[in-house]
Protein backbone atom coordinates (compact mmCIF):
# COMPACT_ATOMS: atom_id res chain seq x y z
CA UNK A 1 0.00 0.00 0.00
CA UNK A 2 1.25 3.40 -1.00
CA UNK A 3 2.46 5.86 1.85
CA UNK A 4 0.52 9.11 2.21
CA UNK A 5 3.65 11.15 1.31
CA UNK A 6 4.24 8.85 -1.95
CA UNK A 7 0.62 9.42 -2.64
CA UNK A 8 0.96 13.45 -1.99
CA UNK A 9 4.30 13.45 -3.77
CA UNK A 10 2.77 11.99 -7.28
CA UNK A 11 -0.12 14.70 -6.74
CA UNK A 12 2.42 17.50 -6.70
CA UNK A 13 3.96 16.12 -9.76
CA UNK A 14 1.09 15.69 -11.99
CA UNK A 15 -0.09 19.08 -10.74
CA UNK A 16 3.27 20.97 -11.30
CA UNK A 17 3.39 18.70 -14.69
CA UNK A 18 -0.13 20.89 -15.50
CA UNK A 19 0.48 24.26 -14.04
CA UNK A 20 3.75 24.06 -16.03
CA UNK A 21 2.06 23.11 -19.58
CA UNK A 22 -0.43 25.48 -18.84
CA UNK A 23 1.98 28.12 -18.70
CA UNK A 24 4.04 27.36 -21.80
CA UNK A 25 1.06 27.74 -23.65
CA UNK A 26 -0.15 30.95 -21.93
CA UNK A 27 1.74 34.57 -22.88
CA UNK A 28 3.37 36.58 -20.10
CA UNK A 29 3.89 33.67 -17.70
CA UNK A 30 7.09 32.66 -17.09
CA UNK A 31 6.42 29.20 -14.94
CA UNK A 32 6.73 26.74 -17.50
CA UNK A 33 10.32 25.36 -15.49
CA UNK A 34 7.21 23.99 -13.29
CA UNK A 35 6.36 20.99 -15.30
CA UNK A 36 10.48 20.14 -15.27
CA UNK A 37 9.81 20.04 -11.36
CA UNK A 38 6.83 17.76 -11.56
CA UNK A 39 8.57 15.57 -14.23
CA UNK A 40 11.27 15.11 -11.40
CA UNK A 41 8.88 14.54 -8.70
CA UNK A 42 7.49 11.52 -10.31
CA UNK A 43 10.51 9.62 -10.73
CA UNK A 44 11.70 10.93 -14.51
CA UNK A 45 15.84 10.89 -13.50
CA UNK A 46 15.52 7.24 -12.23
CA UNK A 47 13.62 5.93 -15.63
CA UNK A 48 16.20 7.38 -17.69
CA UNK A 49 19.09 6.69 -15.14
CA UNK A 50 17.53 2.88 -15.67
CA UNK A 51 16.87 3.30 -19.62
CA UNK A 52 20.70 4.73 -20.32
CA UNK A 53 22.19 1.99 -18.06
CA UNK A 54 20.61 -0.47 -20.43
CA UNK A 55 21.02 0.96 -23.49
CA UNK A 56 24.38 2.59 -23.46
CA UNK A 57 26.23 0.14 -20.76
CA UNK A 58 29.72 1.92 -21.73
CA UNK A 59 28.64 5.12 -21.63
CA UNK A 60 27.08 4.67 -17.98
CA UNK A 61 30.11 3.20 -16.93
CA UNK A 62 32.25 6.42 -17.72
CA UNK A 63 29.25 8.37 -15.42
CA UNK A 64 31.16 9.34 -12.27
CA UNK A 65 29.08 7.45 -9.62
CA UNK A 66 28.11 10.65 -7.41
CA UNK A 67 26.21 11.87 -10.44
CA UNK A 68 24.71 8.60 -10.95
CA UNK A 69 21.94 8.77 -8.63
CA UNK A 70 21.20 11.61 -6.24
Amino acid sequence: MATTKSVLKKILGILLIVVGLLALVTPLTPGSWLAIIGLELLGLRELFDEHLQKRFPRLYAKIPARMRKR
